[in-house]
């Protein structure tokens, strides 16, 4: 079969793989129908994160159909139409228990990083039972491929660690594709004012058209003291930060009102500074975490009932054969002016 490998720090390949085949009673064998590339993609090909060794398949959300199932499936059979949650969860261990899925003891998030993920022609995927989701006849599956990781990620990661409400002011540090699904589901909860953080003019152009009440291109530094402007010199009630480099997790610093919350979505590959020199009296609290796609059933449910369009995050479609150039465009968005890509297997 045809796979996309991770070669180490920046190096990458399309290459011929073996069929992956079932190796524990509760695996499926997923023929792939669409994926997608996350930016936690490009962090593994700049060498950030150490889990992922080099020869790895890379990938870890799209949607599909079962080719075979292990002895233990008895929730799925073949022909099965899929969508697969970009965390692998037992469902039986402790933190599985507790709903923190992320850290299941034989799971989490193993695909295209510990084992290999959906950017191939198949996939096994273990713990079938409790990390596929049957699609529902009718759903468009460029929508559920936005379900395996994104929305949830923004969702679980942003909005609901940040705890967003009615009347509350939020700022998203960053327009890409992770900050405009927090965005599109920051809206489920009425925040008085959803204020966009970015670089990029056309993709905080984009985050108007999605719901944005202002936004700000922070190239010349002062995103703070514009943030200040909008918010009678208090801030915001809510930070998300959707990047994953020192300077926006500073920004948030800066932005977060006395009591706020600081949200951290982005995947950070280097150390960042706390400054508590300034925040140790401000009843902030900062919040981490790994998406543990626990709300992927409502949400499924919210997308097919209309209340959020997630296609309007994809702007460019693939073949797998040439995934090579859609990882080129997705790397190069602010020329390509890219968000989520499709890639048909």
């Amino acid at each position: 079969m045809k796979a996309f490998v991770y070669g180490g720090a920046g190096k990458k390949s399309l290459e011929d793989r073996p069929k992956p085949g079932i190796t524990d009673p509760g695996d499926a064998i997923v023929k792939m129908v669409k994926t997608t590339i996350c930016g936690t993609d490009l962090h593994i090909l700049k060498g950030d994160v150490a889990t992922c060794a080099p020869g790895r398949i890379l990938g870890h959300e799209g949607v599909g159909t079962i080719e075979a199932v292990g002895a233990g499936v008895t929730t799925f059979k073949t022909g099965d139409r899929v969508l697969i949650s970009c965390i692998s969860s037992c469902g039986k261990c402790e933190y599985c228990r507790r709903g923190m899925y992320s850290h299941c003891t034989t799971g989490g998030w193993i695909l295209g990083n510990s084992i290999d993920g959906t950017q191939a022609e198949y996939v096994r995927i273990p713990h079938a039972e409790t990390s596929l989701y049957p699609i529902p006849k009718g759903a468009d599956e460029d929508a559920m491929v936005m379900l395996s990781d994104i929305l949830p990620t923004g969702f679980e990661c942003g909005v609901l660690n940040g705890k967003v409400s009615p009347g509350s002011t939020v700022a998203i540090v960053g327009a890409g594709p992770i900050g405009l699904a927090a965005l599109l589901t920051a809206q489920l909860y009425s925040p008085a004012e959803i204020i966009m953080i970015d670089l990029d003019d056309n993709r905080l152009e984009m985050a108007m058209t999605f719901g944005a009440t202002r936004t700000i291109n922070s190239a010349d530094g002062k995103a703070s003291d514009k943030v200040k402007a909008l918010t009678d010199g208090k801030g915001v009630d809510t930070a998300i930060e959707a990047v994953g480099i020192p300077a926006t997790f500073e920004l948030c610093q800066q932005i977060v009102a006395p009591g706020g919350i600081i949200a951290n979505i982005g995947v950070h590959g280097q150390k960042v500074d706390l400054h508590l020199e300034t925040l140790w009296s401000q009843n902030i609290a900062i919040t981490t975490r790994l998406v543990d796609a626990v709300t992927t059933p409502m949400l499924l449910k919210t997308v097919q009932s209309g209340k959020i369009d997630p296609t309007r995050l994809i702007t460019h479609h693939f073949k797998l054969d040439q995934i090579l150039d859609a990882y080129d465009t997705f790397g190069r968005a602010a020329e390509t002016k890219a968000l989520k890509v499709i890639i048909d297997a």
